[in-house]
């Protein structure tokens, strides 16, 4: 009997060293192989909502933050996934990242922005994602970060958001309200398919191929929107954000 005993708790012990073994090492393989040689591939994605608020270009704010991010030093493999502009898509300058319609749907035989954008953005097999929005209705000079609930880099996610947030904020008076899950929201009725739970349409692993992805809500369109649509600020932030990411991705090598 105490042979068997004895037997049965080495084997366990085996299987407990194997199993930790095996988390250790798919905690090192989350880095890709690019990320660890240096030239990861980032993908930006600017708003293209024109519709948000009195006066004021969502789009325009959110685009000028990307064009100030990718200008920043150090020179990344950086691209820029955006539908303003481009015909024949539907909600191409308007729609929200949370309602089936304006992102899986097809009306009249066109595919949305959305789509667009995130077709775009897997071309380049990117590594790390990266939309700029601007939020609304909240009464608060802020800025907030989200990722996609239960996603199997949601840790990683979160650190690289909150680092982006501490940055902003650092570097400008918005408040940072920290990150959050997308399903948080409770926003209309685009769902992930893994979890059925409300979700953006851009940062769902069954779109976007990209491993690490993160959503930024960056100031109000109502109480932010003189600061917002000031071209200086918009190149401090993107600045900040740039320089955030690149001592991110210098951490994980």
């Amino acid at each position: 009997m105490r042979s068997d005993i004895r037997a049965w708790t080495t084997a366990r012990a085996a299987l407990a060293f194997l199993l930790v073994g095996a988390a250790c090492r798919s905690v090192v393989q989350t880095t890709p192989a690019r990320m660890r040689a240096g030239t990861p591939v980032i993908v930006w994605q600017p708003s293209h909502q024109t519709d948000t608020g009195t006066d004021f270009s969502e789009a325009a704010v959110s685009n000028g933050i990307v064009e100030a991010a990718m200008s920043t030093g150090p020179a990344l493999r950086e691209y820029k996934a955006w539908s303003l502009g481009v015909p024949g898509l539907h909600h191409a300058n308007i729609g929200s990242n949370t309602i089936v319609e304006h992102t899986t749907g097809i009306v009249d035989g066109q595919r949305s922005g959305y789509a667009y954008e995130l077709s775009e953005a897997n071309t380049h097999a990117p590594d790390v994602f990266i939309a700029v929005h601007n939020n609304g209705g909240t009464n608060r000079h802020a800025v907030w970060g989200y990722v996609h609930d239960g996603d199997a880099f949601e840790a990683e996610n979160r650190e690289l958001a909150a680092q982006l947030l501490a940055a902003i904020a650092a570097a400008t008076n918005l408040e940072n309200r920290g990150v959050l899950l997308d399903s948080s929201t409770g926003r209309n009725d685009y769902r992930c398919e893994a979890t059925g739970r409300l979700a953006f349409y851009s940062l769902d692993e069954h779109v976007n191929r990209a491993p690490f992805r993160v959503l930024l809500e960056i100031g109000d369109n109502g109480v932010s929107r003189a600061f917002l649509q000031d071209a200086a600020n918009q190149r401090i932030i993107g600045g900040a954000i740039k320089t955030a990411l690149a001592e991110w991705l210098a951490a994980r090598k």
